[in-house]
């Protein structure tokens, strides 16, 4: 069942605004540049990319989480936009991107256009969910992610649950050449 998002964002008290791990682990290995969150949600990792220097664009769908977003990071390099990606009209600018993040969403048409918008050499960090026992449309096979990626020089991949969560998920840091 999907998450009710608009209960989640009306109480931030109980957000938490740690970034990914997989996120601070890549980024010792990475330059700065532009970067694209995905689904950023309150902004955890998009927050965290701009305080390292990175030129962020932020897109969520719901506007209290881009409202937090915004309140969270004054005077940081994002552009935080309400933004639906199961939008037709949505599109991610072909090589304009030195890294794109996908955490915990999973909208399978546009792994294209993710693919696309990185530029040669940058990277895309993705966490999504692994079906289990109780499949879902919001959740990857297995192998699925890697499969998304190849031909890209795959830097991190697992499947697996996460340490202290009960979800499992496929973590890919992928390069593309």
């Amino acid at each position: 069942m999907p998450r009710d998002w608009k209960s989640v964002f009306a109480h931030p008290e109980n957000l938490d605004f740690s970034p990914d791990p997989l996120l601070v682990t890549s980024c010792e290995t990475l330059g700065q540049g532009r970067a694209l969150d995905l689904a950023c949600g309150h902004g955890r990792n998009a927050i965290y990319l701009a305080r390292l220097g990175w030129r962020v664009t932020a897109l969520d769908r719901e506007e209290a989480a881009i409202r937090l977003l915004r309140e969270h990071s004054p005077g940081l390099n994002i552009d935080a936009r309400v933004c639906d990606l199961e939008d037709s009209g949505f599109a991610i600018e072909p090589f304009a991107f030195d890294l794109i993040c996908d955490f915990l969403y999973l909208d399978r048409k546009l792994f294209p256009q993710i693919r696309e918008g990185v530029k040669p050499g940058g990277t895309f960090i993705g966490v999504i969910l692994l079906a289990t026992e109780e499949k879902g449309s919001f959740q990857l096979e297995p192998g699925e992610l890697r499969a998304a990626f190849a031909g890209w020089k795959i830097l991190f991949y697992s499947e697996s649950a996460e340490p202290g969560k009960e979800r499992v998920t496929a973590r890919i840091v992928a390069r593309r050449a």
